[in-house]
């Protein structure tokens, strides 16, 4: 990571560490990013019929985002970026990790895509004058160091009429808990030694779980634990 983007407010230096550590696995399908391609489809239809419907476009358009200048911050290695400029947008990609930043451009040069990718910061680019139609912030706030200044410079940089988006975890216990540790199987035997302590059937039917449950069963967290992924 660049020297200078260590001392900003809003990064996180470990977890910077962490996500460039994963950059050759971006845009692997199948690897440490699976769980963020499968996620993909559903928040772009969201943002683009968010956009759509803020700026008066047709969503089912070719080129719907056309002139329109979209800040996808946290952009990692372009995921979201890459369909974004697809359907017209002028995107401008931000990622504190230089490392990440390199594998964005060197998949938007292989897809024939031209996007502004810069290893900057959310302060910078706001400090600097930079205002866009859109800011994204998906799947970031849960990594950085300032939450309130990191929303407050995203907010800043939209423009009047503009739109900003933000996405995160949805923090469960169930999720925070396998987000903390990263150790789905001690997740798993916490939740069997639980249901014994409480005489929890594993397996409940569906009338009991009507009638009782407030929260999922047993075997259905087990379930979510094994197909867990950790980013």
């Amino acid at each position: 990571m660049n020297s200078d983007l260590n001392h900003s407010p809003t990064v996180d230096a470990a977890e910077v560490a962490r996500f460039s550590a994963l950059a050759a696995t971006w845009w692997d399908t199948r690897g440490k990013m699976a769980a963020l391609h499968k996620l993909n489809p559903v928040r772009l239809a969201y943002i683009r019929d968010a956009t759509c419907q803020q700026f008066g476009r047709d969503p089912k358009r070719v080129g719907c985002l056309t002139g329109l200048r979209i800040l996808d911050i946290g952009c990692g290695g372009g995921i979201l970026s890459e369909p974004l400029a697809r359907l017209g947008a002028s995107v401008l990609g931000a990622d504190p990790s230089t490392t990440n930043i390199e594998v964005a451009k060197l998949h938007a040069a292989q897809s024939g895509l031209a996007i502004d990718y810069r290893a900057t910061t959310a302060e910078a680019l706001c400090d600097a004058g930079e205002r866009f139609d859109v800011v994204l912030a998906m799947e970031v706030v849960e990594h950085v160091a300032d939450v309130d200044l990191f929303v407050q410079k995203c907010a800043d940089m939209v423009k009047p009429g503009g739109l900003m988006v933000a996405a995160t975890l949805n923090h469960t216990l169930k999720s925070f808990a396998l987000d903390l540790t990263r150790n789905p199987a001690a997740f798993i035997s916490a939740m069997r030694r639980l249901g014994a302590q409480n005489l929890a059937e594993e397996h409940p039917s569906r009338l009991v779980q009507w009638l009782f449950y407030s929260h999922p069963p047993l075997n259905e967290r087990i379930a979510a634990a094994r197909e867990f992924k950790a980013l």
